[in-house]
């Protein structure tokens, strides 16, 4: 069987770290996020993968090739983001026979998207304590009855994960209605496919949508903790790993480190002498952390450096950052509130007591700076010595 993975967006929510890097692409634990789905559904027994590009399709294309763990890979290009109908359309010439759609951003566990490709039609469905904020199933035993987006007055619990076993016979409803949102709807052909069939609900035991920077690192502290602790880089003196660390080949552990896992330490990375690495942190290949430097709970991407007597914690850091010496970042409300953040404009409460900065690529600390919690620094960003960042930069 086939399976579409949408991975046309910009992902405008998690800007500035999908300034150059599409969404689908950003790192989660040892691979890019769209890595992960098409990993769940290889593992599902996919026979081809069917990739819809868009927004910086050429590092979608160059991570999967034309074979991925030795499926097929094809690509469908979606020029312009007009909404997930349109980009599964864009696919449609590659369809033959039944067909999954899957977010290329989002997180499944692999047994769950398993009974999806067995259940012919069905979608995943996935508990929540609060479903308003989502797609709500409405069910008549496991059979779905219709969606409902964001409903004041949920009819399930059962929320809609992007997760869809489509008939072969919806290859030719792909052509909706353009939504009062001014996009073509997937749900759209949903809604045709239950008025035909009777779709089942299928259960996805774990699920996240990845859709904004503090989800970015919820991702990280999922899949970082399902890896086993290798050591292949070059630990030197008494460096001590404890729990699950793995530190790829060409990595460097100075003498005085502490690292406490999960933590992945990727090549050609350098960490150290004297740091102390912990909580759910990736250090991206050819990062550097230098001397007195705590990173708690962390992404660090490509590129990037904290050098000098600093401490980062729950924050996402983009390629080719620099935290100049006595950079510290604050992550904690003391007030016992969660902290915010600006997405789009709008001031959004993260649900997370701890989270620090995110910072585009490029961007540049000087020394003695200090980060307030949710500061967001865009790409290119500079501060100066001493300086109190309590406001966007």
């Amino acid at each position: 069987m086939q399976a579409v993975i949408l991975a046309a967006g910009e992902g405008t929510r998690m800007r500035p770290l999908t300034d150059a890097t599409p969404k689908p692409m950003l790192p989660v634990a040892d691979r890019p996020l769209a890595a992960h789905t098409a990993d769940a559904a290889v593992e599902a027994g996919v026979d081809e993968l069917i990739l819809v590009v868009g927004y910086e399709q050429d590092l979608v294309r160059e991570f999967f090739g034309a074979e991925y763990r030795g499926v097929p890979v094809s690509y469908a290009v979606q020029d312009e983001q007009l909404g997930t109908a349109h980009a599964v359309r864009m696919a449609r010439d590659h369809l033959e026979g039944d067909f999954v759609v899957l977010n290329g951003d989002d997180l499944y566990d692999t047994g769950g998207l398993a009974a999806l490709f067995e259940t012919s039609p069905s979608i995943g469905a996935y508990p929540v304590d609060d479903p308003r904020p989502f797609g709500v199933f409405e069910t008549n035993g496991d059979a779905v009855t219709s969606i409902v987006e964001k409903p004041d007055d949920p009819p399930s619990n059962l929320v809609n994960v992007g997760a869809y076993h489509f008939p072969a016979e919806a290859r030719e409803w792909l052509d909706v209605e353009m939504s009062e949102r001014g996009e073509y709807e997937i749900t759209d052909v949903l809604a045709r496919v239950i008025d035909e069939y009777e779709v089942e609900t299928v259960d996805i035991d774990r699920w996240l949508g990845v859709g904004r920077p503090w989800e970015l690192l919820e991702a990280n502290e999922w899949k970082l903790g399902e890896l086993d602790r290798r050591i292949d880089g070059d630990v030197r003196g008494d460096a001590e790993l404890r729990g699950t660390v793995v530190v790829e080949e060409g990595a460097t552990i100075e003498p005085g480190v502490v690292v406490e896992g999960p933590v992945l330490v990727r090549s050609g990375a350098s960490v150290g002498p004297n740091a102390y690495v912990r909580g759910a942190t990736m250090l991206g290949a050819d990062t550097h952390v230098g001397h007195g430097v705590e990173v708690k709970n962390s992404v660090v991407r490509a590129g990037s450096n904290v050098p000098h007597v600093t401490y980062c914690g729950d924050s996402v850091l983009g390629q080719d950052v620099n935290l100049g010496a006595g950079t510290q970042v604050a992550n904690l409300r003391h007030d016992e509130e969660s902290v915010q953040f600006t997405v789009k404009g709008d001031r959004v409460d993260t649900g997370r007591r701890k989270f620090g900065v995110v910072a585009g690529d490029g961007a540049k600390t000087a020394i003695n700076t200090s980060l307030s919690p949710g500061v967001k620094l865009s790409s290119g960003a500079t501060t100066t010595p001493g300086e109190s960042v309590v406001r966007d930069r």
